[in-house]
């Protein structure tokens, strides 16, 4: 029972960590980030906004991301427990208590920076931290998730140190990527504010010229990744799966973000771009965590290996 509840925490904590981002979005993209006033309170004197036939809509956007803030909250309190028990009565790793502990302290930074963008009337640095803290929330939760699933054994590599090496190129790539999009959608007009757009100081047309440059870029390095994938002895299916995976990922982010370029920036694509950023950290994760496998631990409370790969230390 224990171990069931526990894969089913780590699985909705990865789910709320995309989610956030989905919601936090739309909250950007409808200007909804003002829908409450104040924090940690909605307005003045009450928690709870007061809903009735006037109520405008940004304040269910608003309030409604706030909640899902608040969901993930109690479901990191419930991970953090979980693990904690895993470890002192399945004997599972101490580190899967460590990376629970952390889930719950950046979901805590969420918040703080959460009603800093509020008091600071949605200023787009404080904005853009917010999306960018997400991203490394989502980096933690899945490196969670693939820990909890997999032996508790000492970690070997995976591939030649060429493999590996790429892999990590791209992995910084996708860093650089994100961030860059982050400065693109800040200094364009979904900066968090429907009456005040371009409030980064720099020209948002040069910057979305750079983000594409970076991406064009992530795309060579991530090609070159999987043709030494490919061509490995002995043969890597899993990395190759997975680097499939990021490949695909990567082509349709790339198709939306040209798509709403030259149309216009419309909301809904957007806000599928942002969803797609999601999905590209955690796929850009699970790829790298492929590098490297994991023997079952001496003792019997390990849980089953999932197939690995042959470990190669040729280069």
């Amino acid at each position: 029972m224990l171990r069931r509840l526990t894969a089913i925490a780590v699985v909705a904590n990865l789910i709320g960590q995309t989610l956030i981002i989905v919601t936090g979005g739309a909250v950007r993209l409808t200007g909804s980030g003002l829908g409450c006033s104040t924090w940690p309170e909605c307005e003045p004197g009450q928690f709870v906004p007061a809903f009735h036939g006037e109520t405008e809509f940004h304040v269910y956007v608003e309030y409604g991301n706030r909640m899902v803030g608040v969901l993930l909250g109690f479901v990191a309190i419930a991970l953090a427990v979980l693990m904690r028990l895993a470890v002192t009565r399945l004997g599972r790793s101490a580190i899967l208590a460590r990376l629970a502990y952390g889930v719950i302290g950046m979901v805590l930074l969420q918040g703080l920076i959460g009603g800093v963008s509020v008091r600071l009337s949605l200023h787009p640095a404080v904005v853009g931290s917010h999306f960018l803290l997400s991203g490394v929330l989502l980096v933690l939760s899945t490196t969670l998730a693939v820990r909890w699933f997999e032996p508790d054994g000492a970690a070997r590599p995976v591939g030649s140190r060429t493999v590996r090496t790429l892999g990590w190129v791209v992995a910084a790539l996708t860093v650089a990527v994100v961030v860059l999009g982050v400065i693109v959608t800040g200094s364009g007009p979904h900066s968090g504010d429907d009456e005040v757009g371009y409030r980064f100081a720099v020209d948002p047309y040069e910057m979305a010229k750079a983000h594409a440059g970076a991406v064009w870029l992530f795309l060579a390095a991530l090609v070159a990744f999987l043709v030494s994938v490919v061509r490995a002895r002995p043969a890597l299916p899993t990395v190759r799966r997975w680097a499939l995976v990021l490949l695909g990922v990567t082509l349709a982010q790339g198709m939306i973000g040209y798509v709403q370029f030259f149309t216009g920036l419309p909301e809904l694509l957007v806000g599928a771009h942002m969803l797609g950023a999601a999905l590209l950290i955690v796929t850009t994760t699970r790829t790298v965590l492929t590098l490297r496998t994991r023997e079952p631990a001496d003792d019997a409370s390990a849980p089953i290996s999932l197939p690995t790969e042959n470990a190669s230390v040729t280069s």
